[in-house]
């Protein structure tokens, strides 16, 4: 059957899938599977299948904000994927977590339109609790994959990721307007980040029965109080870039396995 926003078929889609925002970050990703070939590449919509570590599984990108990347989520699903994890970029909310970390999110606060077309306002977006176990233990370097990676619990430790875990917040505002984004009162909540779609995946993930969870790199901050010039193009940047996405890759070989067992 063919996705027609997506242009994939289903009969070509694995139960496994990372899903990201960039065209360029999917094709990047796609570079550590093998076998790898794109299934194809329409609007924001970039679609490659490959095996990592012997497992079967996707890369796509949705692009940004969660209307878009709402269609991304409900067609991979219909198409036969059962597990997704997200990995992108976020804004910090705490100086314990600065540019160059990565948070694995366990839930997402709504502030975004999409969802409350979905669910009603009460209702939680939260992570799978399979996905995101499997997420911390990769992060945190436990039982790494053939791209194993170091992880230290002090940021200043060279070249290790410094790793959270905790709530982060789904916006639909990059830049600021005359209304205020009250990130103080996330912060003051106990949020660690803000980014664009995660409550859409776990949403649209809950409705539809799959599973989800995700995992962000910090690019700076979301906090006005700590805000520097942003610049996500850093080498610390880039490295949390990368780390997350050994993470994600490990995490989904790794649930395979489980449910291969």
């Amino acid at each position: 059957m063919l996705m027609p926003i997506l242009q994939i078929h289903s009969e070509d889609m694995p139960s496994y899938a990372i899903v990201c925002g960039d065209p360029a970050r999917a094709e990047k990703i796609s570079r550590k599977l093998e076998q790898v070939r794109e299934l194809a590449f329409s609007r924001e919509y970039r679609t490659f299948v490959g095996q990592f570590d012997g497992v079967q599984m996707a890369v796509v990108s949705h692009g940004v904000g969660s209307p878009g990347a709402a269609v991304c989520f409900e067609e991979l699903i219909r198409a036969g994927v059962t597990t997704l994890i997200r990995v992108g970029t976020a804004g910090s909310y705490t100086a314990e977590y600065p540019a160059g970390s990565v948070i694995v999110s366990t839930a997402a606060v709504r502030t975004d339109g999409l969802t409350r077309q979905l669910v009603p306002d009460g209702f939680p977006a939260v992570a799978d609790i399979g996905v995101t176990q499997a997420l911390i233990e990769a992060a945190r370097g436990k039982g790494s994959g053939k791209d194993g990676f170091s992880v230290a619990s002090d940021a200043s430790t060279a070249g290790a990721t410094k790793v959270g875990v905790g709530i982060t917040v789904t916006l639909d505002a990059f830049f600021t307007g005359v209304e205020e984004i009250p990130h103080r009162k996330y912060k003051q909540a106990g949020a660690l980040a803000a980014e664009m779609e995660i409550a859409a995946l776990y949403i649209i993930s809950t409705l539809r029965g799959a599973r989800a969870g995700a995992i962000v790199a910090i690019d700076g901050f979301a906090d006005s109080d700590l805000a520097a010039e942003y610049d996500p193009h850093t080498d610390a940047v880039a490295n949390a870039v990368e780390h997350e996405i050994n993470t994600a890759l490990q995490a989904l070989a790794t649930l395979a396995r489980q449910d291969q067992a």
